[in-house]
């Protein structure tokens, strides 16, 4: 991939949290105009390296180029200008919850420009209507439906069309039709409005319907990568236990110990 078909990357990448080696020399690209899925076993950092991309945490070492800045070479001011560029769509929504659907949405257009009070409204009902929520903007966040606080968070992260758009695990705890919902909405919004998405998950089938391309992580590290087809074809035995769901093979089952019996026995 050229550099100008690359919005992120990711060099060399270490980082460390309570002694414990999270990623370990992580090197990946996000392409501009693709939907790029990371997914792994649950604790391998996938959230993190969100955070680490928009700049809220900081890694031990290496390199994220966000089209050819380096994050974490900004001063405060220039990395809050540089993160009106994101968006992100927070696993639990992460809506205000004294706030009505309407004010959810216009914050980030009330936050970051100088626009009118009318046209903040038209341009909140244009999201509310891609997400299929225009009616609901006058409800109180209470009365939302999981689903529908969902893409309420959704219409908001693309409030200031960014040119990056990140997904924090966006189908966990969804009933199946609400899921089918939110997969729909992702890839419609990505080919519609043209952006670059990441989507961190470990939601296997929704994911890869939907994804240009996946890198897989564990242990610290891009253990592959590929399009979706290519990996379910994979026969290396971390990705195909991953991506087939297996309960054990190269990820064990059982947390490294001594014996039953050794344990039972012991004093």
């Amino acid at each position: 991939m050229s550099d100008n078909q690359c919005l992120v990357e990711i060099k060399d990448l270490s980082f460390s949290r309570g002694g414990r080696k999270i990623f370990d020399g992580l090197n990946l690209k996000i392409s501009k105009g693709k939907l790029t899925a990371v997914m792994g076993p649950s604790g391998t950092g996938k959230t993190t390296l969100l955070m680490l991309i928009g700049g809220e945490l900081y890694p031990d070492s290496g390199q994220i180029l966000f089209d050819g800045v380096d994050v974490h070479k900004q001063s405060r001011k220039e990395l809050y200008q540089l993160r009106k560029r994101m968006g992100l769509m927070f696993q639990t929504g992460a809506l205000f919850t004294d706030m009505n659907v309407f004010d959810n949405v216009a914050f980030p257009l009330r936050e970051h420009t100088d626009l009118s009070e009318e046209m903040i409204r038209d341009l909140v009902l244009i999201k509310l209507e891609a997400v299929g929520l225009r009616g609901a903007i006058n409800l109180n966040i209470g009365e939302l439906s999981g689903g529908m606080a969902r893409r309420v968070s959704l219409a908001r992260s693309v409030a200031l069309d960014p040119e990056l758009m990140m997904y924090d695990e966006p189908f966990t705890g969804q009933d199946p039709i609400t899921m089918g919902v939110i997969v729909k909405l992702i890839k419609q919004l990505n080919d519609s409005l043209k952006l670059t998405s990441v989507l961190v998950s470990h939601d296997v089938s929704e994911t890869a319907s939907i994804a240009d391309y996946i890198y897989l992580l564990s242990q610290g590290k891009v253990i592959g990568e590929g399009a979706p087809d290519a990996l379910f074809k994979d026969d290396t035995p971390e990705i195909k236990q991953f991506i087939h769901g297996l309960p054990d093979g190269a990820v064990p089952f059982h947390f490294p110990s001594p014996t039953l019996q050794e344990d039972l026995l012991s004093d």
